[in-house]
Parts: structure tokens; C-alpha cells; sequence
């Protein structure tokens, strides 16, 4: 990972910090598959997404940045009392002694929140628009209560799946929810059983358009002349995979001229964000066309911004290109959406 390569300090000795993600990320990947399985299963999802795309991407990790991870680490661990927290199973056996068993439960469900709750979290790695299919056809005070029991960016998702005609019927039955009764909730564990049962028949979604803008970006050969081809099957396609092709990756194959009007529109406080983690091509194309102290002042700044949130760089990516397709538009500079070759 190249953020776990950074240069050491002057007198060359000790590795840059390693942020928060990083150091768990080496803990896990040093106390091997089981007990690395055992913490992730406690991380929410937008965690677990986060630090195994960390883990995944490290290589020739310093000795001395898995001695700071480790050390941060047993630090922590000695500042904990060692006294944890009741149980549920422990609050259960004394509740049902002290108030009995249907009073116990109840007790629990409002320090808990409902046993329905850890079923409808593993719903999180299920396709919205699956979901959507699947409770289409409940009634819409169901609709309402599956809803109700998901995290929000999830369930306006699965909203949003559903058809236009009623949306806002259960968002209203929704809104009106305050407790629910016992015979519903065993309608949505009957409901949240059978689609937990058929998960792993979910159908998954692929974007072509993209694909295949991806796949002509940066394959060789004679791209123009296959685009060309595939115009005469279907022009509409066509121009929206054209659209899509105004990937960031293009930006390592424009001429020097391009680029430096490129980078009169774009700050290079954006840059900073966008060229993290992106492909060496690009990087060079871009730090090649500034003049080498504005580079060396760039370098400095990518360095002490530290890691940035994927969703953020692909934001960042995706408003620079629209200032390139801007540009293009206007008649301003030329875009090369293949790599030809060029003859003087």
C-alpha cells in the first residue's frame, strides 16, 4: 500500500504515522483468519468495507510500522479495567429470578432493541433493489415496519426501488410507526426469515455501460475502429459508454497542452485528493506538466493530507472530469479517448 511506504523522517529513522484503519488493519492481518473473522463480524458495514480494502491493498509493510500498530495497540489494551459489561445472557438469568421471564424479555428488548434487529443487520449485504422485489408485494404497513428496522442510506435505497405509486404511503405509515405489536413483528421475522433463507439466490447487478467503457479505456489495439463498429449496432448505446469513457484513467494519455489547461481550471487542492491511489499512468501524466517546484509543493501537500475517504477521491474524480468534458465541449482542448498513435 503505498501510504505504508511513506518516506521516513530527515534523519531517516522512523516511518510516517500510520492512521487509525492502518494500524488495525496490521493488527488483524498479525493475529490470523479466525481471530481477524471473529472482530469483523462486530464491525458495521461501512467498518468492515473500510479496513478490508486497506488490508487487501498492503504490501511490503516496514517492520517498524508493525511494531507502532502492535504498540498502539497493547498501549490501548493496558488502559481497559478488565471489568466488562453484563452479558445479555447474564442479565437474562437475573432478570427472569428478579422479575420474571415475559417481564425479563421485555426489559431486555429495550436495552437490546428487539431480537428482530440482529436478523435485519445481515440484510445490509443484500442488493436494494432485491429487497425491493421481495417486499413489493407485502402490504405496505409491512413495507413500513421492514423499513423502520434498517439503517436509513439502506432503506431510502430500497425506497427508491419500489414503484413510484405508493412510496409515499410508506413513508407515511412509516412516520406514524411508534410501538409495534407483537403479532407484526412475527410477521417480520417470518418475512426476514424466508429472505434471509433465499439470500444467496440474489441476483447481482452489473453496470455494461461502465464496463465496457472501462475495459476500451485500457485495452490495445484498434479501439476507435471497434467503437465505430459497435456505433453501427446501436448509436444510442454508443454514446453513452462514450459518456462514461470520460473516466479519470484517460487523463494519462492527453498531450502536455491538454493537461496544462486542465490544470488552469482544477486546484490543486482537488488534485491532491484525486491522484490518492490512482494508477501510476495518471499520476505521471499529471506531475510531469508542473513546473517542478509547483510538483515539489504538490508532493508535500498529498503527503500531509493523509488517507482520504474513498467516497471523497471518487467525488473529487468525478467533478475534475466534469471540468474536462467541460473543456471539450467548449472547443478549449482535445480529448483522446483512445490512445493512437500519432504521426508528426
Amino acid at each position: 500500500m503505498a501510504e505504508l511506504n511513506r518516506p521516513s523522517d530527515p534523519a531517516g529513522t522512523d516511518p510516517a504515522p500510520l492512521s487509525p484503519v492502518e494500524q488495525a488493519a496490521i493488527v488483524l492481518l498479525s493475529i490470523g483468519e479466525e481471530p481477524a473473522a471473529a472482530v469483523l463480524r462486530c464491525l458495521s458495514r461501512e467498518e468492515l468495507l473500510e479496513v478490508t480494502q486497506v488490508m487487501s491493498r498492503m504490501s511490503g509493510i516496514k517492520v517498524e510500522s508493525v511494531k507502532q500498530a502492535m504498540q498502539t495497540f497493547f498501549d490501548d489494551y493496558r488502559q481497559q479495567s478488565g471489568v466488562h459489561g453484563a452479558s445479555r445472557s447474564y442479565l437474562k438469568r437475573s432478570l427472569d429470578l428478579a422479575l420474571g421471564s415475559d417481564i425479563a424479555n421485555s426489559v431486555l428488548n429495550s436495552i437490546y432493541g428487539d431480537a428482530i434487529r440482529p436478523k435485519m443487520a445481515r440484510l445490509q449485504w443484500a442488493s436494494p433493489k432485491w429487497l425491493a422485489d421481495y417486499i413489493v408485494n407485502e402490504h405496505v404497513r409491512m413495507q413500513a415496519v421492514f423499513l423502520a428496522f434498517l439503517a436509513p442510506a439502506l432503506a431510502g435505497q430500497i425506497l427508491d426501488a419500489l414503484p413510484v405509486e405508493g412510496r409515499e404511503l410508506v413513508l407515511l405509515n412509516l412516520a406514524r410507526l411508534d410501538e409495534i405489536d407483537r403479532d407484526l413483528l412475527l410477521e417480520l421475522d417470518e418475512l426476514v426469515g424466508r429472505c434471509l433463507g433465499t439470500l444467496d439466490t440474489q441476483s447481482t447487478s452489473v453496470e455494461g455501460v461502465r464496463q465496457v467503457a472501462e475495459i476500451l479505456n485500457r485495452m490495445p489495439g484498434n479501439r476507435a475502429g471497434l467503437v465505430e463498429l459497435l456505433r453501427a449496432h446501436d448509436a444510442e448505446v454508443v454514446s453513452e459508454i462514450e459518456l462514461s469513457m470520460y473516466d479519470f484513467f484517460i487523463l494519462s494519455r492527453q498531450t502536455e497542452v491538454a493537461v496544462t489547461r486542465i490544470l488552469e481550471d482544477v486546484p490543486l487542492e482537488q488534485w491532491a485528493i484525486a491522484l490518492k491511489g490512482a494508477e501510476p499512468a495518471v499520476r505521471l501524466a499529471i506531475m510531469k506538466t508542473m513546473p517542478r517546484r509547483q510538483a515539489q509543493s504538490f508532493e508535500d501537500m498529498m503527503r500531509r493530507s493523509g488517507p482520504v475517504p474513498l467516497s471523497r477521491i471518487e467525488q473529487t474524480r468525478r467533478e475534475i472530469m466534469a471540468t474536462v468534458k467541460g473543456l471539450a465541449d467548449a472547443g478549449e482542448i482535445e480529448i483522446q479517448l483512445f490512445a493512437e498513435t500519432v504521426v508528426e
